[in-house]
């Protein structure tokens, strides 16, 4: 794990929608999640970000569709969990970073927070 995240002391993962879990029988993003909070020893609080709307796919939408279609679906359900702690959140895979900003803009809306973001893999070509 990078150094830079040596402070996190809350891990979080991107929230699937409800029904989308229920399709899939589990976040790839949560497992991930739950790992690095072991390695960490870190907490890992259930449901404190979740989804609030099931959004359409974001595969073939231009990266200000992919923003437009996540800003404002994510929820932070108990603020006091993360409030004061440096959060690092986790995905399996950032295309363009809609996704993770929207997610990160809410938890940044609770005081005293900072947010890291780890990832298993990028779209992005650099």
């Amino acid at each position: 794990m990078s150094p830079m995240f040596s402070s996190a002391n809350v891990i979080l993962p991107v929230p699937l929608h409800p029904k989308k879990l229920k399709k899939r029988g589990y976040n790839q993003s949560e497992t991930f999640a739950q790992g690095i909070a072991e390695s960490m020893k870190a907490e890992s609080p259930i449901n404190v970000l979740i989804r609030t709307y099931a959004s359409e796919t974001q595969t073939k939408k231009s990266r200000f569709a992919r923003w437009k279609n996540v800003e404002e679906i994510f929820k932070i359900t108990s603020p006091e969990k993360i409030q004061g702690k440096h959060v690092l959140l986790v995905d399996d895979v950032v295309t363009t970073g809609s996704t993770l900003e929207a997610c990160a803009n809410k938890i940044l809306e609770v005081p005293d927070t900072k947010v890291s973001i780890a990832t298993i893999a990028s779209t992005i070509a650099h």
